[in-house]
């Protein structure tokens, strides 16, 4: 009897502490508290942080930024558009006497033209619509031929030379407007007025700016009325050049100065020639393009007083003509690149190259055609020996007459 009051004695006692735990855990948790009998799930604070595996790392891998590109153009030049009777007669010819068709002169080298960046040519011969297609001596070149220079490929004009004023200043002053009408052309060496002359002529390709000057020795003994407010730059005015050389390199990237000079026929350039090109080389000149003797002269490089050097041709030949000996129908296509570093934003003129070509037309026939030497053939030279006075003309006459001139870092090796 003792024995069980004993034992209800406990399950009383067990009963109300039972009760009176669940109580206070309703409360706890009714008062936002945790249930301390149901484990919670860990924080972020409170989870195990494992350890990495060796060779491992708990932050992920920092890209190196790649470094910036070098910005570039690539450029072609060429010599004399130099457009004889028999070349507008022929264009006529191909026309049906509809206007006149260009397009047989170039078609071989347009696609060499249209591979550059930047192609630039000299306009030998005023393209005026107020005057009727000449020839020698006075020249004037239809506007379909402007039309087909553009449809080559050719993106800067050069009006700079000793034919400008052949159709005197109405008919310079109606090439100019031509000129300039023809999208993605730009036009240097005649300048309507005197603030042109004293502007500088920029040309931006692939983020690099670059400015152009023209200017020319010769006008064949005439000259703008002293009335006119046209500019032409003679290479006696050395104070404009030097101004205006100086003014382009402060705003461009690149100065590429085309200059019509030199003794005509003569395949070595004058002391008159070497002592500008150097002058125009320190003045800030990076590229010098020569035209006017008919025939190729050196390609060389200028050092200049900043210690950077200058890339001159003295002369680029005839790029088309009808001149008959064997050394005016051999001209050439200059290849050069100039590269922008993308840090220093230093200027380098690389990659030059000197690429021969020929005016091939035979005695008593309209298919004046220029060639690439890459595409010229000994039957083709064989066919026009006779014409200008060459017997021996040939693909190894061209190269031997090239190679006198040429220095062998510019040309292509065998």
């Amino acid at each position: 009897m003792k024995q069980k009051g004993v034992k209800v004695f406990f399950s009383v006692v067990l009963a109300i502490v039972l009760v009176c735990g669940t109580v206070a855990v309703v409360k706890t948790v009714k008062n936002g508290g945790k249930n301390p009998f149901v484990k919670e799930p860990a924080t972020k604070q409170e989870e195990k942080i494992e350890a990495p595996a060796e060779n491992e790392t708990s932050e992920a891998p920092v890209e190196t930024p790649a470094p910036a590109k070098a910005q570039s153009v690539r450029f072609v030049s060429v010599g004399d558009n130099l457009i004889h009777d028999g070349i507008y007669e022929q264009a006529a010819g191909r026309a049906n006497k509809k206007g006149y068709d260009f397009s047989f002169c170039y078609s071989r080298v347009k696609p060499i033209i249209e591979k550059a960046d930047i192609a630039t040519i000299n306009q030998e011969t005023i393209v005026a619509k107020s005057f009727p297609p000449s020839g020698y001596p006075m020249f004037n070149s239809p506007e379909e031929l402007g039309k087909e220079v553009v449809n080559t490929g050719f993106d800067i004009v050069n009006l700079a030379n000793n034919h400008m004023l052949d159709k005197g200043a109405k008919g310079l002053k109606e090439a100019v407007e031509f000129w300039r009408a023809q999208e993605g052309i730009s036009v240097t060496g005649a300048y309507l007025n005197e603030n042109e002359r004293d502007s500088i002529e920029i040309r931006e390709c692939n983020g690099i700016k670059i400015g152009l000057v023209g200017i020319t020795q010769y006008l064949n003994g005439l000259s703008l009325p002293k009335d006119s407010p046209m500019k032409i730059i003679l290479t006696t005015d050395q104070k404009t050049i030097e101004n205006k050389i100086k003014k382009a390199k402060a705003q461009c990237d690149v100065v590429l100065v085309n200059v019509h000079w030199g003794t005509e026929y003569s395949t070595t350039p004058t002391q008159d020639q070497k002592n500008l090109a150097k002058n125009m080389a320190d003045w800030g000149a990076d590229i010098i393009i020569g035209h006017h003797p008919h025939v190729l002269q050196p390609v060389t490089w200028i050092d200049r007083a900043d210690g950077g050097r200058t890339l001159c041709v003295y002369s680029l030949g005839n790029f088309i003509s009808q001149q008959n000996t064997a050394p005016r129908v051999i001209g050439g296509m200059l290849h050069y690149t100039v590269e922008k570093d993308a840090t220093s934003g230093k200027v380098t003129v690389k990659d030059v190259l000197f690429e021969p070509t020929i005016t091939h037309w035979v005695p008593n026939a309209h298919d004046v055609q220029i060639y690439p030497l890459s595409a010229y053939s000994d039957e083709l030279a064989k066919k026009q020996a006779s014409r200008i006075k060459q017997p021996d003309f040939s693909i190894a006459y061209i190269n031997e007459f090239v190679k006198k001139i040429v220095p062998e870092e510019f040309l292509k090796k065998a």
